[in-house]
């Protein structure tokens, strides 16, 4: 079975350019509670600069190729179960996060947001007919569930986020961004 369909490269791309960004994001966070020692924070720190790495060329290279064709063109169905996965994502991170700091366990916020931003690729790996996606999903779901399992008097939970889940986005992210690249090059 193969991991990633040249069907649509921009939307590749994309994936590049957004996994780019979840990876700058994502170890920013883990900078909220990071363990005491310097290394901790130049890792992070490299990770974040990996991330802006992968989103700025994804980005440019989109930019060029945005008239091909994408799996969620609008006015179609795929693009409307985007948008309803998107923003139930949203509205359930919202809620969930609100309840986790209302019931005294703020720390608890990461690793409920990451584990919504693992299990929606699950259904984004269908809407975008990318099974790449399906291993992202199981990664990252993976990574949430450690992270809130992992002693907290080490580091916080969105520490664990950031440090074991930038490096799946930046993986996968690169993977799709190259294979993006090579069928764009083709066409």
């Amino acid at each position: 079975m193969m991991m990633i369909d040249q069907a649509f490269p921009r939307d590749l791309v994309m994936i590049g350019a957004v996994f780019g960004l979840a990876a700058f994001i994502w170890s920013g966070w883990a900078q909220e509670g990071p363990p005491g020692r310097a290394v901790f924070r130049v890792v992070l720190g490299a990770l974040s600069v990996c991330g802006l790495a992968l989103m700025v060329p994804s980005i440019l290279l989109s930019i060029r190729h945005w008239d091909e064709a994408t799996a969620i063109a609008t006015g179609t169905t795929t693009f409307t179960v985007y948008i309803v996965i998107v923003w139930a994502e949203i509205i359930v991170g919202g809620v969930l996060g609100f309840l986790a700091i209302r019931s005294g366990h703020s720390d608890w916020v990461a690793p409920l947001i990451f584990a919504i931003v693992g299990i929606h690729f699950f259904a984004l790996a269908m809407v975008f007919a990318q099974p790449v996606l399906h291993l992202a999903a199981a990664l990252l779901t993976v990574v949430a569930v450690v992270a809130f399992l992992l002693p907290r008097d080490i580091a916080a939970p969105s520490f664990w986020c950031g440090l074991l889940g930038a490096p799946v986005f930046l993986s996968i992210g690169l993977w799709c961004l190259m294979a993006g690249r090579d069928a764009l090059a083709v066409s």
